[in-house]
């Protein structure tokens, strides 16, 4: 056992966010490699009418979880689902549980956040700052706490031309935005929302690089660090190579363009692709949160996590091994055969959206209606050119 496995022997670990891709792959690797851990707490919410237990089985009934089962039979016992709600204050946690985790909590490594480029200023904001600012309080009553690992992004700063590990400061505060949406209503939220993101692309970005402010903020006395991965994909060596639950990232382009759906994407082809995979980011997780616990750094530390530099893949090359794994092993009926064209001229993707997606989408259309069945290739289409047209801003 390594010195990094061995720490999270008899350790009691918070994790939230631990019903999705990452929470998961991490849960999974603590349990593989420190069997011996004492518990892990996990913040869920009954969900389509399932008890907290009931997801906690859907989780381990994974094939993500095989090998676990093996090494750590009776896995089940070691997670103490709790229910709680990002969303409200105090995220809804009833009193005794509060109290077990101020008690007993170790680690924590905060994964929970929204992902969407599109979502909304409020949502992203409550979500990503206000709950983080929310557990970094909770964490500063825990007796026990030897450190906070921060899971932020890569493109926290991607409006900066040159990106280090430190936490640069946003244009307004955090806690002023906060306080600002609580009695603001949606139409002026909405309005504001261009002037107060600026040069960041998207509200996900903006509201990440919130985040990392109020950790710098509120960290008090904590051991604390961030985490900055770049895209994370699926896996790629542990538990087993290629597994993924969501079609997140590049994730859901590679589905569509298998499946012969999307042909034509504007993105510059020479781009880097800085996919990372998730049992990478992983194990960067574990071995930060002992170095944090152990050497107690004097100031909260940054680490990037990306390909970029050191092995970077451009997305011509992406599509072109990806295309080469379809021809080996294809999907079941696709609509047909896969094919990708990248380009970052406008002219051109709108000629290669228009023949390459919204024709075919029609002509099937016209033939399910003749054969008498409900068009639905048309609308598909529509989506996948918005798919195809949003790449240029994110690719």
């Amino acid at each position: 056992m390594s010195t990094i496995a061995a720490f999270y022997g008899g350790k009691s670990i918070l994790i939230t966010g631990a019903t999705g891709f990452l929470g998961k792959v991490l849960m999974e690797k603590l349990f593989r490699t420190s069997p011996d851990l004492k518990v892990i707490y996990i913040l869920v919410r009954p969900k389509a009418g399932q008890t907290l237990q009931q997801r906690v089985f859907q989780i381990l009934d994974s094939k993500l979880f095989e090998k676990v089962k093996e090494v750590c039979p009776n896995v089940h016992e070691k997670i103490r689902a709790i229910y709680a709600d990002l969303n409200q204050n105090d995220f809804a946690i009833s009193k005794e549980d509060m109290q077990e985790l101020l008690s007993c909590t170790n680690i924590i490594f905060h994964c929970a956040a929204t992902v969407r480029f599109d979502d909304t200023l409020r949502h992203a904001v409550q979500l990503n700052v206000t709950a983080t600012r929310q557990l970094l309080l909770m964490a500063s009553q825990m007796p026990k706490l030897e450190a906070f690992i921060h899971i932020s992004t890569a493109y926290s700063n991607c409006n900066l031309k040159h990106i280090d590990e430190v936490i640069y400061p946003c244009p307004v505060e955090p806690k002023k935005i906060i306080d600002s949406l609580e009695w603001l209503d949606d139409a002026i939220i909405d309005e504001i929302t261009p002037k107060l993101i600026r040069d960041w692309p998207n509200i996900y970005t903006y509201t990440k690089a919130l985040g990392e402010m109020v950790v710098q903020q509120e960290s008090r006395n904590l051991n604390i660090a961030i985490i900055r991965p770049s895209i994370v994909g699926a896996t790629w060596q542990e538990p087993f190579p290629g597994w993924v639950d969501n079609i997140n990232g590049p994730n859901g382009i590679i589905i569509a363009t298998g499946k012969g759906f999307l042909r034509a994407i504007k993105a510059t082809p020479m781009a880097v692709a800085d996919v990372i995979p998730v049992d990478t980011v992983v194990n960067l997780m574990l071995a930060v949160g002992w170095y944090t616990a152990v050497h107690r750094p004097k100031s909260t530390l940054v680490y990037h996590i990306t390909s970029g530099n050191m092995n970077p893949c451009n997305w011509h090359k992406m599509g072109v091994q990806v295309l080469a794994t379809f021809e080996k092993i294809p999907f079941e009926r696709p609509f047909r055969r896969p094919n990708a064209n990248f380009t970052s001229n406008s002219f051109t993707s709108q000629y290669w959206n228009a023949v390459s997606h919204r024709a075919p989408a029609i002509i099937y259309d016209c033939y399910l209606r003749l054969t008498g069945r409900k068009p639905s290739f048309c609308i598909l289409g529509i989506k996948k050119t918005f798919l195809a047209g949003c790449g240029g801003s994110h690719l």
